[in-house]
């Protein structure tokens, strides 16, 4: 195996460049983004978008070919598929496509990978690219940037002297060229990234600049900055701006909750008609044509699940990426609040497992319906999805869950057995290994969580929390939602089960007292999840339990039941 090609090597060192530079200003992009939802991701999604390329041009130095081997159009659909598969949001697709503009002219046009010509042609097509991508293009945004910046890069590149249209055989002399163009083509970008706001009332009513332009001017400087280093002169930098003023700031997509990202692999898929579909679903839609056999998907709508099923049938559906806007619009301004108002803003905000903890190996991921229990769940370390008062999550919530999850692998709870099927479903579609312990009840999940272990695999805690799973005993008292038939109980009356079998009606302390007894049988240690507001105050169940055996309350805040119950 030869060793790599030094053209893909100078071509990773530049991109690598944009990235580190990228990263170090990463919170003051997301703190710009206002439009066209102002969830601060723009920065982490645009950094995610250029890392999938860096780890692509990684894995082509590995396999030691050059240039000439490999072929400039192969490495191009690589770097461009690459982008386009790990781009998520707006930003981050949009990213892809002047990667894909830029990276098709790099295919076109002969001679080295990187010269001042090949420079302007490449913002040319990332522009034209980039306007192409969007159902319907504004101006002011990145698009307005990108555009003003291939027009300078032109006008920089007809300037030069004819010796200098070339590609120079100095290292050292190709770089002051081509920093040269970058700086011309930079400096329009500002200016155009400065008049943004006059053309987009959003920007001007937050007082900001686009934040996915000024990410992308980020990622130039540090271009810039890496052909200069080691060279005399000030560091090449872009000037900082405030924050956004968020309280005067609601997103355009106010009808639409779910920011929905996902790859279509398949065969003659047709994307005009799929734009069409969207347009009937949600808004902010971008559909792109990766290749004849891709699309990457990004629309704003209230039916993530429904946008997916446009394409059964046609294609597999993968890398799906579902945020919650109204959860990360919320997390945004909290993040800039004081700090009262952030602790509110926290208490307040849904328990769908956005704020994660460290990295782990497996993370654990739990659907629940009650304050309490998610309490209980955040405090052995699991990741929380609110399935509502009826536990009814889509495949779209889960897979946000899973991919908020800040781990390599995930085991997920689905603590109800109408939630079984979305789970295993989300478990197919998610791009980390998951594997679902089927949880049937709340009480189980909360029984068995405290034996994951984060450093494990996830299938060896699948297995170990499976086990304990299967030695359990479940029960429940709820008021009857409806009269019996067979005339032993009317609404409103205690119901108690244990596991599915209705053992006890009547009075709510008679009931439960009779469920703890069968659920105890056998068992050290009864675990009692209660409801907000039940018939029986906490002081008096004590009494109701066996003798010899132990029980731990805990206030789970579930509707619909009275008690839950886990026998171990």
């Amino acid at each position: 195996m030869s060793s790599a090609d030094p053209n893909i090597e100078q071509f990773r060192h530049l991109v690598a460049g944009a990235l580190d530079h990228l990263e170090s200003r990463r919170q003051e992009i997301n703190d710009l983004n206002v439009f066209p939802v102002a969830d601060g991701d723009t920065g982490d999604n645009m950094a995610l978008t250029l890392q999938s390329v860096v780890d692509e041009l990684d894995v082509v130095l590995a396999e030691g070919v050059s240039l000439d081997d490999l072929g400039r159009d192969e490495l191009v659909r690589r770097l461009a598929r690459a982008a386009l598969l790990g781009a998520r949001g707006n930003s981050g697709v949009i990213l892809s496509q002047l990667i894909r503009g830029a990276t098709e002219e790099l295919v076109a046009r002969p001679g080295e990978l990187i010269s001042p010509p090949l420079i302007a042609a490449a913002l040319a097509g990332a522009a034209h690219r980039g306007y192409d991508s969007v159902r319907q293009p504004v101006e002011g945004t990145v698009l307005t940037v990108i555009r003003e910046m291939a027009g300078a890069a032109a006008h920089a590149v007809a300037q030069l002297a004819p010796r200098d249209l070339g590609t120079p055989v100095d290292e050292d002399e190709q770089a002051i060229a081509l920093a040269a163009v970058l700086g011309e083509a930079i400096a329009a970008g500002q200016r155009a990234l400065d008049e943004g706001p006059e053309l987009l009332a959003a920007l001007k009513e937050a007082g900001v600049v686009d934040a996915g332009g000024f990410g992308l001017l980020v990622m130039f400087a540090g271009v810039i900055r890496t052909l200069r280093k080691g060279q005399p002169g000030e560091d090449f930098d872009i000037r900082h701006y405030d924050a956004a003023r968020l309280e005067q700031v609601s997103h355009e997509s106010e009808t639409y909750r779910f920011c929905t990202n996902f790859a279509v692999i398949g065969e003659d898929l047709d994307a005009p008609r799929a734009r069409r579909q969207l347009a009937e679903i949600g808004d902010s839609i971008i559909v792109v044509v990766g290749d004849e056999q891709t699309l990457k998907i990004h629309v704003h709508t209230d039916e993530p699940d429904r946008a997916m099923g446009l394409f059964d049938g046609v294609g597999e559906v993968s890398r799906v990426d579902v945020a919650d806007m109204d959860a990360q619009v919320a997390a945004h301004a909290a993040a800039h609040a004081s700090d009262d108002g952030a602790h509110a803003a926290e208490d307040a905000a849904p328990s769908d497992g956005g704020a994660v903890g460290p990295h782990v190996r497996t993370a654990l991921v739990a659907v629940v319906s009650g304050v309490g229990i998610a309490a209980l769940l955040r405090s052995v370390g699991a990741v929380v999805l609110d399935g509502g008062p009826t536990m009814n999550p889509s495949t779209a919530d889960l897979l946000g869950a899973i991919e908020r999850a800040a781990s390599d692998e995930v085991v997920l709870l689905p603590n109800n057995g109408n939630v079984l099927m979305a789970a295993e479903r989300a478990a197919e579609l998610a791009d980390k290994r998951v594997v679902v312990v089927p949880t049937r009840s709340q009480q189980a999940g909360v029984a068995i969580a405290v034996g994951h272990e984060p450093d494990a695999s996830a299938d060896e805690n699948a297995a170990a929390l499976t086990e304990l799973h299967d030695e359990l005993t479940t029960a429940g008292v709820a008021p009857a939602a409806r009269d019996d038939a067979q005339g032993r109980f009317v609404v409103g009356d205690a119901v108690g089960y244990v596991a599915d079998e209705l053992v006890a009606w009547g009075d709510p302390a008679d009931v439960l007292r009779t469920v703890l007894a069968c659920a105890a049988e056998d068992r050290e240690l009864l675990t009692v999840l209660t409801a907000d507001d039940t018939p029986v105050d906490d002081d008096a169940l004590p009494a109701l339990v066996p003798d010899g055996v132990e029980i731990e309350l805990a206030a789970g805040g579930q509707p619909s039941w009275w008690w839950l119950v886990a026998a171990e």
